[in-house]
Formats: structure tokens, C-alpha cells, sequence
């Protein structure tokens, strides 16, 4: 029997699939939940897109989010926010931060909105790149001159774009945030969340996600990088897909308004235009029909609570992502039970539009 060690180089980062290491070997790695070597590995993938200093690696987008604002804030603190983030973004901030003593301060969507709600006391700033799901595109350079000014840390959440599309810690974000889950994985297969971002910052929330241990798992950590080693050329696709399809649908009859950042007529498109290298994948619509008989007689269309896969998805934000706001919030964002979140994947464009004019026209 051949008592020693077994070592190769495989051209795929492996799954160190243990709970533990052998001591006093690595220093380092002694237990997963604090460090794994294809966690690891998935986050300096992460750090080297986003040309930051520092990473670190969730167990979800959301343990990613929570975990840094509780990281980086205390009671007594001052968060602002805007009202068209992600909606449990949104209830983490506003509801269970303000338990623990911490004020929120909402925004209306929008930069200049942002900008006007930020105080000399804010000690925090959490905002949407490109926000879901009424896809403003702020101006996260505008947004950060304004942050250095007061002290005051911005964390971006940057999921929609991506850093292909959207380099924030480079427009001068401190954090940015990634539900991997989305297109950066982009198989709707696995569920992760990535940050990236001041060194300084990244060790204090090191430290908070190894005690509430929000750490990622080695086998999803896996499924992440591989789906990251086609970003470039899927998030191609998916912006070419996607400007052609609005550009398509904004003929349509039976459709009364389009939502993309890449139309000439969105608010954003000059920041959008100036800072972003695609306009990613996500176009919003609102229908003159009913819009659960338009989802039902989709055919290639699937409905679904989620975004950023290979394949196209649609989703009504009142009954799925955003069914947590009130009437008010939804009314502030214009978001109502007509209103369609298209996640555009790769397949023929063609196929799309007329899948959607098919069940428009039914």
C-alpha cells in the first residue's frame, strides 16, 4: 500500500470538499467556515474583476449585504438608502437595523435624490448601481465625491451590471456587492454573494461573517467560478439581446411604456452611456393586457422569482421580488401589477420578441 500523498495540477480550481484541515500545517486554513481554499479562490476571482484591494465571500447576496452593514455600522449610526433597492435590502435597513438603534434615512430614486438625502452625520451610504427594479442608473462617482465629503462609507450593490458592465470600486465605491446568484454565475444553479473592495474595511467584515458564519460553501463556490469564467462573453450576449429587444418592444401597441437604460428616452442613459461598457440584461415593460394571462401564454418565456441565467425569465415584481412594499412605496416607484421585469438570456433575440408579441397578441 502506497502511504503517500496524492498531488496534481488540475487545470479547474477543485472542491475542498472538509469541514477541517490537519494542524499545524496551514495556518490559515484550520476549519471551512472561516477559510476554504475554493472560497478563496472564488474570491480573489471577484477582487481581480473589480480591481479592489480586498474580498470576501457569502453564503447569498443578502448575507453578503447584512453582513457588511453590520459589520461596518453601530447604534447610533445614520444609513441612507433609497427606496428602489432590492425590497429586503430595503427591510433590512429601514426594519431590523432600526431596532438596534440605527437610523435610516430613505431616499426617492434617483442621484440627485441620493445626494440631497446624505447628512453631515451619515455614516453610511447603500445604494444600487443600476437598481431593480425600475432600473435607475446612479451616478456612483457623483454619489462617492458627495460620501468623502461627510465621511461617510458608500457600499454599492453592482449585481444588475456587473463588473463587466460597471467597475464601481474604480468610480469610487468603498464596497461593492454581488449577488452571485445572478449573472455572475449565470445558471441559475447555485446561490453566493461576493464583495469587494477597501482592505481595511474587507478584514472588519472578514471577521463579522466568521463569527454569524455566512460563509459560502466549497461546492457552490465551485458552480461561482466556473459560471464567472463566461462572464464576458455571456453578458455580450445578454447586452446585445437586450437593446434589441426594447428597441423592438417599444413599438408594440399593446405595450405602454419600456424601461432600459440604453434608450435614449431613459433618465439615466448619459450616466448609464458615460460609465457603463453594456446596459446589462435586465427590460422592464408595462402591459395593456391582463398580466398574468400574458405570463401564462408564454412559451419559452419562464416565469420565475429570480434574474441572470442563460435563459430568459420574467417575473411581476408586485406578486414576486417587491410583493413586501406597500401600495405607497409601489405607487412612489411606479411599479404596479402591469409592470414586467425581463431577464434576457442568450438565445435568439428573435425567439424572445416574438414569444412576447405571440402572448401580447393572444
Amino acid at each position: 500500500m502506497n502511504n503517500n500523498k496524492i498531488y496534481a495540477s488540475p487545470l479547474t480550481f477543485p472542491i475542498y470538499q472538509t469541514s477541517s484541515y490537519a494542524a499545524p500545517e496551514g495556518e490559515k486554513y484550520r476549519y471551512s467556515r472561516e477559510y476554504n481554499p475554493t472560497v478563496e479562490n472564488l474570491g480573489l476571482e471577484i477582487r481581480d474583476l473589480e480591481e479592489a484591494e480586498d474580498y470576501n465571500v457569502f453564503s447569498s447576496g443578502m448575507g453578503a449585504i447584512t453582513t457588511t452593514l453590520l459589520a461596518l455600522s453601530k447604534p447610533g449610526d445614520r444609513i441612507l438608502t433609497h427606496l428602489d433597492t432590492f425590497a429586503r435590502s430595503y427591510h433590512f435597513i429601514r426594519d431590523f437595523l432600526g431596532k438596534w438603534g440605527i437610523q435610516a434615512d430613505i431616499s426617492n430614486p434617483g442621484t440627485e435624490n441620493i445626494i440631497r438625502g446624505i447628512r453631515k452625520d451619515t455614516r453610511i451610504v447603500f445604494v444600487e448601481s443600476m437598481t431593480n427594479p425600475i432600473l435607475r442608473v446612479n451616478d456612483i462617482r457623483a454619489i462617492s465625491e458627495k460620501c468623502r465629503e461627510v465621511g461617510a462609507i458608500l457600499i454599492v450593490d453592482s449585481t444588475v451590471p456587473t463588473p463587466y458592465n460597471l467597475k464601481s470600486v474604480k468610480l469610487g465605491a468603498d464596497i461593492v456587492v454581488h449577488s452571485g446568484s445572478k449573472f455572475i454565475s449565470g445558471h441559475n444553479n447555485v446561490i453566493s454573494g461576493l464583495i469587494a473592495g477597501r482592505e481595511d474595511l474587507i478584514e472588519k467584515i472578514d471577521a463579522m461573517r466568521r463569527t454569524m458564519g455566512t460563509s459560502l460553501d466549497p461546492n457552490s463556490a465551485f458552480l461561482t467560478e466556473n459560471g464567472m469564467k463566461t462572464l464576458g462573453i455571456r453578458m455580450e450576449k445578454i447586452n446585445s439581446n437586450a437593446m434589441k429587444i426594447a428597441r423592438i418592444l417599444e413599438d408594440n401597441p399593446r405595450i405602454s411604456k419600456i424601461i432600459y437604460p440604453g434608450l435614449p428616452d431613459h433618465p439615466d442613459h448619459e450616466v448609464a452611456r458615460e460609465c457603463m461598457k453594456g446596459y446589462s440584461g435586465i427590460v422592464c415593460f408595462k402591459v395593456k393586457t391582463d398580466p398574468e394571462k400574458f405570463t401564462a401564454k408564454l412559451k419559452k418565456i419562464v416565469p420565475a422569482n429570480t434574474m441572470g441565467g442563460t435563459e430568459t425569465i420574467i417575473s411581476i415584481p408586485v406578486t414576486m421580488s417587491h410583493r413586501s412594499l406597500n401600495a405607497h412605496e409601489l405607487g412612489t416607484l411606479g411599479v404596479d401589477s402591469s409592470y414586467m421585469r425581463l431577464s434576457v438570456g442568450i438565445e435568439d433575440p428573435e425567439e424572445i420578441i416574438r414569444d412576447i408579441t405571440n402572448a401580447l397578441n393572444q
